[in-house]
């Protein structure tokens, strides 16, 4: 488990981008929304604006929620997609699946998560199809939702082209696509397209569109493309306990982060980091980058006792993600010369 003591005393934690603070552009919104009265439940002009400025960015009249995190946008979204009968196809190590203690389940009164393989974090298509087919009886859950993440919890991304191919087979076979999209301001910066073009434009028909690891404080975006299948969704937040009450503290930073480009600033000097790491532990024969760097994280390879040396120095960082290996995570606010110190002290311990 992670120390929680004197993190001051500590070294830059490499662990999470949740570690990282607020960025000053959504500070600096949210001091501003904090001025007189407004109307409480997302009845405010902050929301409403907010609403647009996402409607702006993907180029689409979509239906906007803000909910207080990933899991609750996740799992509502796909409470969304399916009835209790249903099943919901997603990666082995989908954070859906291992990351979220049931709550798909839970919020679609039992939907089944089924598990499909694929290397680098992405799903196999033939596995999917595959998994979807096998069975048709009335004894089986139904396949109905495709959930896809990116970028992957392996910090791999799906390219435009790859996500069209997900979006036909969607389409052949009546699912509905969800795209867990914690990262998506990463995918955007690290891929350089428009956000239409990895989204609705693929066949997304939601988006879970991440704030809190991009220099939020809090709240994720549930963008619904398919207008149809937010019928109701207020509800659900609301239920779900989701509906914050000060909703402008919630949404005015997404309209400074929009507005100033610091979505995208962000998130490109986060994957930048990482691309500066990747490329100097390239260098050291000791250590294996087990999969391709192509956001804001890399995972290592290395002696377990040169790991623990690591910790030893004050390093903070997961062991628990991605087949056995070191997760290495850069933010927002990750320094070049704290990648520097981390790539000397590796060097030192192996």
């Amino acid at each position: 488990m992670i120390n929680t003591g004197h993190h001051s005393e500590l070294k830059h934690h490499f662990a999470s981008d949740n570690y990282a603070g607020i960025c000053a552009e959504a500070w600096q919104a949210m001091a501003e929304a904090n001025s007189g009265l407004a109307s409480s439940y997302g009845d405010d002009r902050w929301t409403a604006q907010a609403c647009e400025k996402i409607r702006e960015v993907f180029e689409k009249d979509c239906e906007v929620f803000f909910v207080f995190n990933g899991t609750a946008a996740n799992s509502l979204a796909l409470a969304s997609l399916c009835q209790s009968y249903h099943s919901i196809v997603c990666h082995e190590m989908a954070h859906i699946e291992t990351d979220e203690c049931g709550a798909s389940e839970f919020f679609s009164n039992g939907t089944k998560v089924l598990l499909v393989p694929g290397d680098n974090g992405k799903i196999n298509l033939d596995a999917v199809e595959h998994t979807i087919t096998k069975r048709s009886d009335i004894h089986y859950p139904k396949a109905r939702a495709l959930s896809i993440t990116q970028a992957t919890e392996l910090g791999t991304l799906y390219s435009v082209e790859e996500l069209q191919a997900i979006g036909e087979l969607a389409k052949r076979f009546d699912l509905r696509v969800h795209m867990d999209g914690a990262r998506f301001a990463n995918a955007v910066a690290a891929l350089n397209v428009a956000p239409k073009e990895i989204s609705w434009q693929a066949g997304v028909d939601v988006l879970t569109f991440g704030g809190t690891k991009n220099g939020f404080a809090v709240g994720e975006a549930v963008v619904f493309f398919n207008k149809e299948l937010a019928y109701e969704f207020d509800y659900r937040c609301k239920q779900a306990g989701q509906l914050a009450s000060k909703m402008r503290f919630l949404t005015a930073p997404w309209i400074g982060m929009l507005e100033s480009g610091a979505w995208l600033r962000n998130a490109a000097h986060a994957n930048s980091c990482a691309r500066l790491l990747a490329n100097e532990i390239k260098k050291i024969p000791q250590v294996r980058i087990m999969f391709e760097s192509q956001a804001n994280s890399v995972f290592l390879e290395m002696a377990p006792e040169a790991l623990e040396a690591l910790r030893a120095r004050g390093w903070h960082f997961y062991t628990f993600i991605g087949s056995g290996g070191a997760r290495f995570m850069c933010s927002w606010d990750t320094k070049v010369e704290e990648v520097a110190n981390l790539v000397a002290d590796i060097k030192a311990v192996v």
